[in-house]
């Protein structure tokens, strides 16, 4: 019962001590309050009622009672670091046990093998236990048996024999009221299918197990252990450290399991180094590599040096002795045949290429090379991320290209198979290093059209496909209403000065629920999108149009001018101090939103002058009097490009790839649609566009009031020539797909415009912060405008810095006078920009706003 039922069993067996039973009931008892104390309490607890146990089943002369305490007290012993202790226990239990009682201590053994990394021998000794439970038709511990050895194979990567296992487990459980057990067997398939590539499956099955957990009243360390690597290969590694360290904290109240807490620190340290904390990495990866020592687990032990040799190199340490103790690594991890010894081996190359020691880097990244050929995607791209080094320490730049390209492709399947677009953005990061790789050798040998395609390899990827639409799935539905409802009443609370705490954190919980369904989505879309053709960008920009794309190799801004049949380069500045210029930018926009600070003119002006410098360089005079599109970096996406001298009176719009802009450019216009004009409540000047708006349409639809609801302002929406929505914008650098504008029943957010079968063609967004877009992955963009641009919208018009509410509509009321008039977005913006007052007020906000996309 203690697993099927912990609380119940808990209570049972306290009821039956009180209750002055006999020896052999009392052994019974204690051992259940031991086992229920050793993996949901605290560990010295444990140990006491267990030796109880033992003593009560000495003196009941019971040699199977026996046998059976001593192997949970050899697991308790483990688990408490005491390796030693645990495993001679295990020794007198298989001596004194006899038939199915030994058998049912040597799968415990066999698990205690697997925690310590032994995993021929717990195999061995799951072989000999298996065939005597399944004779005396023991289905519960049968089905233990063969989900421990499933989770054995999984360990040593035979990913088909551990699923084989897997099923045969669930269909032996499926007969049982073992709930805890059945958890654990959901957990293990979510194991199972992260280590086949298939991160949404892992992270939905994962996400069953801890609510069945949740049911049961039990913690949950193994499953936060698991899902922190599931994270981790899905690009969040700031949430599986923050996962980690809070399932630290739980279980050091509890007084829980040594063993728990070393498997959760190599978790955390794990996380660190990829959340930009090399740091915090080191300190996790020693504590583990301690506590794992003295536990006498050489295995984890194995794996905890080679993440806390990984975090030393990530912190700068490079030497002689870190190459010997990650080549020391990789072969003992080999030996255990680990599936991360291939890694170990990159790493070692690594470092002896940073040292310049080549001969020793080829040996080792020729072995860690081996992997590309086989095995989970990421082994693969650890396996091609070796080879491409081999290549360049070779000085074959056509090798290293090539090397790239594999992996990178590798990457693009494993991408394509995640549904959700934030997956996909995040999981990019995967590739930073290849493509970093690959524009580095065309650089040097390609020329600039080499390099054009390697940026446009690895740049907005997540754009070159739609995203999986979000299932019709009514919880998902009833979720995002009240969440939309929730987040209303936060608002109005706010608004009226009253405190909105338990508000706020229920609008929390129903985030995580909305987001945890959609990370469940499978991608759809084969392929990778469109492959990147540079003689169709020429062709489609003529000799008018050019388009600026900045690469930024080894920090420095690489400006790639392509127009007029050709592509050429020219160097800038540091992309460091561009980025610091365009925050002082920004904060001085702030500024001139509001009356009164014209003095700020002048320093902004100059700072636009220096970002032109910094971001341009030499190209700026190459510009012509033409339209110009700027594809800039993730990191530069709040660039005001109009504040630029050289851009500020021409047609400019802005694209997150050239890809991108050329989808944009080849997207037809529906045949026939209205306008849809949409205005949310709690403006300042109340959208006082929209009403001068309705009135030159004549046959617009016009949603405010109580008809700018969510669901009718989408069904509107849906596949719509021209939106234009006036309503409060919301960025959330935390959450980017919860960014919002606000509705009368509350924000309509990314996730609910991912539900459009097609999104306008054109659409405007008329206020604060609708352009701000959260940079992750290698070089992807989160946001309003990025959500829209795969959907079918052409041409978007955002802003990207608080703007004066008054200001906004003359903006307004001349850009859709272009609009009338025939002209493009980028062409009605820049004559709009020209109609409005000169006084620094209207000036500001005319370069706050952006037209993006080619429509």
């Amino acid at each position: 019962m203690v697993f099927a039922d912990p609380g119940e069993a808990l209570a049972r067996a306290r009821a039956l001590l009180d209750a002055v039973p006999s020896p052999l009931d009392a052994s019974v008892a204690h051992q259940v309050i031991g086992i229920w104390q050793r993996d949901f309490g605290d560990l010295r607890l444990a140990l006491h009622h267990l030796r109880r146990a033992r003593e009560c089943a000495a003196r009941a002369d019971s040699a199977d009672r026996e046998a059976d305490v001593l192997a949970t007290l050899g697991v308790a012993l483990v688990h408490a670091g005491r390796t030693r202790e645990g495993l001679a226990a295990f020794e007198r239990g298989v001596a004194r046990g006899a038939g199915h009682t030994r058998a049912r201590v040597l799968y415990r053994r066999a698990y205690v093998w697997w925690v310590l990394g032994h995993h021929r021998e717990a195999l061995e000794d799951v072989r000999r236990a298996v065939p005597v439970l399944r004779q005396a038709d023991d289905v519960i511990w049968m089905a233990r048996a063969l989900t421990l050895r499933a989770t054995v194979h999984l360990a040593l990567g035979s990913v088909e024999r551990a699923e084989a296992d897997f099923t045969a487990a669930e269909a032996l459980w499926d007969t049982t009221g073992q709930e805890h057990d059945k958890a654990d067997a959901v957990e293990s398939r979510g194991l199972a299918a992260f280590r086949s590539g298939d991160v949404p499956a892992a992270l939905r099955l994962l996400d069953e197990a801890e609510e069945r957990y949740a049911r049961l009243g039990t913690p949950t360390f193994m499953l936060n252990i698991r899902r922190c690597e599931v994270l981790m290969a899905a690009g969040l590694a700031p949430e599986a450290l923050a996962e980690a360290d809070a399932a630290i904290g739980k279980l050091d109240g509890l007084g829980g399991q040594s063993t728990r807490k070393a498997e959760l620190l190599l978790a955390a340290a794990r996380a660190a180094r990829p959340a930009g904390d090399p740091h915090t990495a080191i300190a996790r990866a020693a504590l583990a590599v301690r506590l794992f020592a003295g536990q006498r687990r050489t295995w984890w032990e194995t794996h905890a040096r080679l993440v806390l040799i990984e975090a030393r190199h990530a912190a700068g340490r490079g030497s002689g002795r870190l190459v010997a103790d990650a080549a020391a690594v990789a072969a003992k991890l080999a030996s255990f045949g680990s599936p991360a010894a291939p890694e170990a081996s990159l790493l070692a190359g690594r470092i002896a290429l940073d040292l310049g020691w080549t001969a020793d880097a080829e040996r080792h990244l020729a072995v860690a090379a081996r992997s590309r050929r086989s095995g989970p995607p990421l082994a693969r791209m650890t396996g091609w991320a070796a080879q491409a080094l081999r290549a360049q320490a070779a000085g074959s730049a056509r090798g290293v290209l090539e090397a790239c390209r594999r992996g990178l492709d590798v990457l693009d399947d494993h991408r394509m198979t995640l549904g959700a677009s934030e997956l996909r953005a995040r999981a990019t990061e995967q590739g930073a290093e290849l493509a970093a790789l690959a524009q580095r050798a065309s650089l040097v040998s390609g020329g600039p059209r080499r390099l054009l395609v390697w940026s446009e390899r690895w740049r907005a990827t997540v754009l070159s496909t739609p995203p999986t639409r979000p299932p019709a799935d009514p919880e998902l539905l009833s979720g995002m209403t009240a969440f939309r409802e929730i987040a209303s009443r936060a608002e109005a609370a706010r608004m009226e000065g009253r405190p909105v705490p338990a508000l706020e954190r229920e609008q929390r919980r129903l985030e995580r629920e909305i987001r945890s369904r959609t990370l469940h989505m499978r991608g759809e879309a084969p392929g990778s999108g469109d492959r990147f053709d540079v003689g169709r960008l020429l062709e489609r920009l003529g000799d008018e149009v050019l388009l600026v794309e900045l690469a930024v190799l080894d920090g420095r801004v690489q400006v790639l001018l392509c127009g007029r049949g050709r592509v050429r380069r020219f160097e800038a500045g540091l992309l460091a101090e561009a980025e610091t210029e365009a925050e002082h930018v920004q904060a001085g926009l702030r500024r001139l939103a509001h009356p009164g600070a014209e003095a700020r003119l002048p320093v902004v002006e100059a700072a636009g002058r220096r970002l032109e410098e910094l971001l341009l360089g030499p190209a700026a005079a190459q510009l012509g009097g033409g339209p110009v599109v700027i594809v800039p970096p993730g990191r530069l996406h709040r660039v005001p490009w109009a504040l630029l001298p050289s851009l500020r009176e021409r047609v400019l719009s802005v694209s997150p790839s050239a890809g991108s802009w050329l989808r944009a450019r080849e997207t037809a216009p529906p045949p026939e649609g209205r306008p849809v004009l949409v205005r949310g409540p709690g403006l300042a000047t109340g959208g006082a566009e929209v009403p001068e708006l309705a009135a030159r349409y004549g046959c617009a639809t016009v949603l405010e009031e109580d008809g700018a609801r969510v669901p009718r302002v989408l069904e509107e929406l849906d596949g719509a020539a021209l939106a234009h929505i006036a309503a409060h914008g919301t960025f959330r650098a935390d959450s980017p797909l919860f960014s919002s504008l606000r509705m009368a029943d509350g924000p309509i957010v990314v996730h609910d415009f991912e539900r459009l079968a097609r999104s306008p063609y054109r659409i405007i967004l008329s206020c604060c912060d609708t352009a701000r877009l959260a940079s992750v992955g290698a070089d992807e963009l989160l946001g309003l405008v990025t959500a829209l641009l795969p959907l079918g919208t052409a041409g978007v018009v955002a802003c990207s810095a608080p703007v004066n509410d008054a200001a906004v509509v003359p903006l307004m009321l001349a850009l859709h006078k272009g609009l009338d008039a025939g002209l493009s977005l980028a062409e009605a913006l820049r004559d709009a920009r020209a109609a409005l007052p000169g006084d620094a007020l209207h000036q500001a906000t005319g370069w706050a706003f952006s037209a993006f996309g080619a429509a």
